[in-house]
């Protein structure tokens, strides 16, 4: 333990950090679970759907999925399987439910990252722009590129990107994960799967892009304004050194929130973007587990998306003392 007002450590401050999140992880997990089985519907009448069967047979499909318990047996036997790991079997693809997500992960991860990264990367630049050539032409195109971009539903904005890029000038394909007609292989597929990431990625990362332009410019003329970017012109710093080393540097703590938390939004902007363009991540699978009410399929997945805004929130969490070390103290 740090003494009252000494600073922990970075590896400290991480322990206790993650020494936090286990409880809020296991209410999650409750919660999520007790949300999802006391909802309206049932997974049996959705997989059977208007084909008349004998009540039987419901009621056998019922004992083998589990659901002939009432829901405190079925959720201290779900708690006790995913401490073994165990997320349980899909009702809809018959497949283990950790396989499957695990499966689908790695595509959304990579879509939500690259859409993260431009939205970062051109709207930093951007508010960085126009904060520094304030009411100029940039600062009034920032201006409204935010405020448009931040509007625009991204279910649509994807629509419209399909609309002008796919099939107007037939620069990219409309959907799917890669080109069915083709057989590539090595660096053509990378090419061939980053042509059909490039839409959905434009379409996740706009309202991102858009309010990290607007947090970006806000903060920085908020920072450039203040008493020690003055006494540091007054000592004849530069403009460049002002706006780079004191500028953003203090502006850096609402950027990095703004981005942290891109990243738990994205997960549903995901789940549109993933059904409008056919991208099979777990967005999409989410999208396809609640109309089939497979309970087990969504319990992983929300599960998973959980742990990971939580490991995002740690890294957030992180980069806050790494940048202002004041942080970590008591």
């Amino acid at each position: 333990m740090s003494k009252k007002g000494e600073g922990r450590s970075l590896g400290q401050y991480a322990l206790l950090r993650i020494a936090q999140a286990l409880p809020l992880i296991i209410a999650i997990i409750i919660i999520n679970f007790l949300l999802i089985n006391l909802a309206p519907g049932d997974p049996v009448t959705a997989l059977i759907g208007e084909f008349p069967v004998p009540q039987e047979y419901v009621e056998e499909m019922r004992a083998n999925f589990g659901l002939d318990q009432n829901i405190a047996v079925r959720l201290v036997r779900y708690l006790g399987n995913v401490l073994r790991g165990d997320l349980g079997f899909s009702f809809n693809y018959r497949v283990p439910v950790l396989d499957l997500v695990l499966n689908r992960l790695g595509r959304t991860i990579i879509l939500m990252i690259s859409a993260i990264t431009f939205a970062s990367i051109v709207g930093i630049s951007l508010g960085v722009a126009a904060a520094k050539w304030r009411n100029s032409f940039i600062d009034n195109f920032a201006v409204a590129f935010a405020t448009i971009g931040y509007s625009i539903p991204v279910f649509w904005s994807g629509q419209i990107l399909i609309l002008i890029f796919a099939i107007w000038l037939g620069w990219l394909p409309s959907g799917g994960l890669q080109s069915i007609r083709g057989d590539y292989f090595g660096w053509a597929l990378i090419v061939d799967r980053a042509r059909h990431m490039i839409l959905p990625m434009l379409a996740l990362s706009l309202r991102y892009m858009a309010l990290t332009t607007r947090l970006t410019r806000s903060s920085l003329l908020e920072t450039l304004n203040s008493d020690f970017i003055l006494a540091a012109k007054s000592r004849g710093v530069k403009s460049r050194g002002i706006l780079w080393n004191h500028g953003l540097r203090n502006a850096a703590m609402p950027i990095i929130t703004v981005v942290g938390f891109h990243f738990t939004f994205m997960v549903a902007g995901s789940a549109l973007v993933e059904t409008v363009f056919g991208w099979p991540g777990i967005g999409r699978l989410l999208y396809t587990s609640i109309t089939a009410r497979d309970f087990p399929v969504l319990l992983g997945i929300l599960l998973v998306v959980s742990v990971a805004v939580i490991l995002v929130t740690l890294i957030t969490d992180l980069l806050y003392a790494f940048v202002d070390p004041r942080v970590t103290y008591d």
